[in-house]
């Protein structure tokens, strides 16, 4: 990929990259541990010298009483801090704020540095301030305080109700400080329970010297060795303002399960990390990074982190959420608790102890106190945003890889997919397609018309994805780079230059979107005359936004580098790819001001708000079984913190997987919400046609499903957008009762639908065993064979050509099936629904639609229906109600425009045994008289419910209408 010619940057970056990526496995030596992070170090060996003192053991943090304040529902106080040595103990500024919300906000600043009473090392320009900033670019709602808060301050302790009905109380104790979050009289949270609380105070640096005789200070809570520099890699970190961590521990009594904090290639139900069996040594870390073929089973940091976690027992959910863009890792320790010393564990609890620590920034936290899993998940959401609604391309397939190597190739592989009858919405271009790796322009021999390319794709409603990274080629002539560096809009490095790096093209520098005037500059790249050769229908690709820099400590930025506003990127660090995406939404946002449509880009680092503006993929994965495994607990947990639009390399970046595999992964990727294949420049071409049969047209049925779900996954996608709901669902989640199935990762449910999918991930499986709870009757979805939910796990059958995908009793999954080249050619196509009755004779369902591609719906363009059917004692009913009311011209309009758009069929399985013989059913819409129509049934036999089909009712997609059975 990189090797176009033999030039010195050429063979540089080939070494770097060889160094890099030169092996089928992650390079450890290349990432920190926890014992190579000086301030990961302090803070566990802090914890340990407290654990081991027990109940010696005391908290040197204090809030002081005569400080106190409660005023419009807003604490305030000062935590004093013992440092011991006669001095004055260090001043933290205490805000505990009462959200409308029901969520409590708890800030803990640092007096002198937020003053700027202190100095800097070596000179450096960096701000002295704690960076206090990230709620800026995370937080988008409503921070309004809830006033009517009822407060008691004691000497001891302070009391404050709150929240709805005041059934909420915070307790802070004030010596040693430490806070406690009651819902209906029970403690689930707790701060600083465990005396772990950190906030490492600015000091001068002291040069000690030890005399003769005396000993070394060996105190581990005051170990100095990284305090003021730090060595990794050959790279120095200068660290001007010396140690500035923040740790906290955070108990969870009563719960034994912890979920979220992606990403990492782990377990849904999150392990400890202190060690023993089946647990980690190191805690989970996030630090974006660009791992390469990264390990499974880990908590060794990846591309994006979400700093937000769940916790989950029957019939109640907590959570917080730790505000930090810094280095940031996270122990867990789940401790069996018992009140009765003589009861042997016997009916003990257990509590999920908690210790996070920063390596700078403020200590912020929001706290959730449920009760439900969909409680928090709102709550969340409502702060951080909700997912955008994607054009419904984007949810469709997408055909990708490092690279399609001239515009031919593209046409190439877009005529061999509709040849085949295969259908996909988009194609990618990864960076090969620019002119020496310099975005914004193409490869002039390679892609000489990418206009004509781009309308053969439009002719079947197709879309482009281009790649455009944040590192800049530093070239001579070259436009980009020229006013980068004259309007001074790239990052600079510790010494306020313009920092220098490497990564594809060789010498790059880095576009600072921390500046608005960077955001405004990068926006105005994007217009089809400033970047020819792009159309309406070219969307984005964000890569190695971590950012990604090849000869970079951990393959990243140095942690001194400057941003703007004189911020270090130690602070900002986590947050940089969202900057960088959200500079890319604007671009793509602004192109077309008379007409704009939803952008899409896709983004490999995140963080909580990223959902706001994209997509996000698990990043560079191999083709091994193992993978396909870990995709699926991976995006569900993407999916439970708040940023659902999350896929993963379908058959695998790195490697050739076996047709076995590849099928496999189709089969489950036709689950993922963002559905893209991808590979390595190395690999061997896989598109689905290449495959051979039968697995040509396995993979062929796989895309049809998707295709055909697309109404149900277009609704989903709303429902996210509207309630920060999951978009696939783990079982916790849509059980929240069923304790013994929380831990349950490798099967979900696709959003409000009742489809539950347990993908095939094993080599040569035959058979899949899939847990149903019990309570409803699941059916399969394919031949209707019935399954009694009785908490327990049932085998399906699952050869080769075979997805396992149940559907659950009480639900209507519309979808569309007539099968097509694109989703958009969809577009006026009938719909079916398919009632799957209940146990207790009812089903309900829903349906979104709009345009799928501009603003429209924001101004009443949709139609949202309710489907519900039900039974009395002489009939069943089928009714169609809307589920919003609107009559704005868009509305009336959206509508008419859809008029012809009806339901074609209807699907009853479990139908109820009293309609055999029956073949006539009556229809009555709004507007028309009523009618008679055609029913067939088709009674139970060999385990397969009975089913009956409605064909042609006639009834208007967006009318109402009643069938009566």
């Amino acid at each position: 990929m990189f090797i176009r010619d033999l030039t010195f940057h050429g063979l540089f970056l080939a070494f770097l990259f060889c160094t890099i990526y030169s092996t089928i496995a992650v390079k450890h030596e290349n990432f920190k541990t926890c014992e190579q992070s000086g301030f990961c170090k302090r803070n566990r060996a802090f914890a340990d010298d407290a654990t081991a003192r027990a109940s010696s053991w005391i908290s040197p943090y204090h809030l002081d009483s005569a400080s106190i304040s409660l005023k419009a529902g807003r604490l305030q106080g000062i935590i004093l801090k013992d440092v011991g040595q006669g001095l004055h103990p260090v001043r933290l500024p205490l805000s505990v704020s009462f959200l409308e919300s029901g969520v409590v906000r708890v800030v803990v600043d640092e007096e002198k540095r937020q003053k700027g009473e202190i100095e800097l090392r070596h000179g450096s320009q960096a701000r002295k301030e704690r960076y206090n900033k990230v709620s800026d670019w995370v937080i988008v709602g409503s921070l309004d305080l809830n006033k009517d808060v009822d407060g008691t301050i004691g000497k001891e302790e302070t009391i404050v109700s709150y929240g709805p009905k005041k059934q909420y109380k915070l307790i802070i104790r004030h010596s040693p400080f430490g806070v406690d979050f009651k819902r209906d009289g029970n403690t689930h949270i707790k701060l600083n329970g465990k005396g772990f609380l950190n906030m490492e105070h600015w000091r001068p640096k002291v040069e000690k010297e030890v005399k003769e005789g005396e000993e070394k200070d060996t105190d581990v809570t005051e170990d100095e060795s990284t305090w003021w520099d730090e060595q990794f890699g050959g790279n120095t970190d200068s660290k001007p303002r010396g140690p500035e961590s923040v740790g906290l521990d955070i108990t969870f009594r009563g719960y034994e399960h912890v979920f979220g904090i992606p990403g990492h290639a782990s377990s849904l139900s999150l392990k400890e990390t202190r060690g023993g069996s089946g647990n980690y040594d190191q805690p989970y870390r996030m630090y974006n990074s660009d791992v390469f073929e990264y390990e499974m089973d880990s908590p060794m940091t990846l591309y994006g982190a979400i700093p937000f976690m769940q916790a989950h027992k029957k019939d109640s959910t907590v959570g917080v959420f730790w505000l930090s863009a810094a280095e940031t890792w996270v122990d867990i320790v789940k401790a069996k608790i018992s009140t009765n010393p003589l009861s042997l564990g016997i009916g003990a609890k257990t509590d999920t102890e908690t210790h996070w620590f920063s390596e700078s920034g403020l200590l912020d936290i929001f706290v959730f106190l449920g009760p439900t899993p969909k409680d928090i998940l709102s709550s969340y959401s409502e702060l951080t945003g909700h997912t955008a609604l994607p054009q419904q391309f984007a949810i469709a397939y997408h055909q990708c890889r490092w690279n399609y190597v001239t515009d031919e190739d593209v046409k190439d592989v877009d005529r061999k997919f509709d040849k085949h009858e295969i259908p996909y919405d988009v194609i990618w271009l990864d960076i090969e397609y620019t002119d020496g790796k310099k975005y914004f322009t193409w490869d002039s021999h390679n892609f000489p018309d990418p206009i004509s390319m781009q309308k053969q794709l439009d002719k079947h409603e197709r879309k482009l994805v281009a790649i455009i990274d944040p590192h800049i080629k530093n070239e001579g002539g070259y436009s980009i780079v020229d006013e980068l560096k004259s309007k001074s809009l790239a990052v600079k490095n510790k010494d306020n230059n313009i920092y220098e790096g490497w990564c594809w093209p060789g010498s790059s520098h880095w576009i600072d979107c921390f500046n608005p005037a960077a955001i405004k500059w990068w926006a105005s790249l994007f217009g089809y005359a400033s970047f020819p050769g792009t159309t309406p229908n070219t969307f984005i690709w964000n890569d190695m936004n971590e950012p990604s820099v090849f000869n970079g400590p951990e393959t990243t930025m140095p942690k001194d580098n400057l941003h703007h506003g004189n911020w270090e990127h130690r602070d900002v660090h986590n947050i940089n790819g969202l900057t960088f995406v959200n500079a890319t939404y604007t671009a793509l946002l602004n192109r077309d001001p008379k007409s704009p449509r939803r952008p899409f880009v896709l983004t490999r680092s995140f963080f909580a708000g990223s959902q706001r503006m994209g997509a996000m993929w698990t990043g560079d994965n191999q083709a091994d079984w193992s993978h396909l495994a870990a995709s699926i607990p991976m995006i569900l947990s993407n999916n439970i913190a708040g940023f659902p639009f999350a896929g993963a390399d379908i058959g695998g970046f790195f490697g050739n997987p076996s047709k076995e595999l590849l099928a496999r992964w189709y089969q489950a990727g036709v689950f993922y919400p963002f559905m893209r294949g991808h590979a390595h420049i190395d690999t061997r071409r896989r598109e689905p046609y290449l495959a051979g049969e039968p697995y040509t047209t396995i993979i062929t049925q796989a895309l049809r499903l998707r295709y055909q779900l697309l109404p149900a996954w277009y609704t989903a996608f709303h429902e996210a957008s509207v309630s920060g709901s999951p978009i696939i669902r783990p079982h916790y989640y849509v059980h929240p009762d069923d304790e013994s199935a929380f831990a349950i990762d490798d099967q979900f449910y696709i959003g409000s639908t009742g489809l539950l999918a347990k993908p095939v991930v094993t080599e040569g499986a035959e058979a899949v065993d899939i847990y149903i709870p019990a309570g409803e009757t699941y059916f399969d979805y394919f031949d209707y064979t019935t399954y009694l939910g009785a908490g327990k796990t049932v085998t399906l059958n699952a050869p080769l050509g075979k997805i396992p995908l149940l559907m659950r009793g009480g639900h209507i999954i519309p979808r569309r099936d007539r099968p097509r080249r694109s989703s958009g050619l969809m577009r006026w196509d009938p719909f079916t629904l398919v009632v799957v009755v209940g146990n207790d004779g009812k089903a309900e369902g829903t349906l979104y639609i709009d345009d799928g591609e501009s603003f429209e719906y924001e101004n009443g363009a949709f139609i949202h229906r309710k489907f519900s059917f039900s039974s009395s004692s002489s009939s069943f009913t089928l009714t169609s109600t809307p589920m919003s009311l609107t009559t704005s011209k868009p509305s009336l309009a959206y509508h008419k425009k859809m008029e012809k758009v009806r339901i074609e069929k209807i699907i009853l399985v479990n139908a109820p045994k009293a309609w055999e013989g029956k073949n006539k059913i009556s229809v009555h819409e709004d507007g028309r008289s009523e009618r008679s129509v055609e029913l067939s049934y088709e009674k139970e036999s060999g385990g397969r419910a009975a089913w009956a089909v409605v064909r042609d009712p006639g009834v208007g997609v967006g009318r109402g209408w009643r069938v009566v059975f």
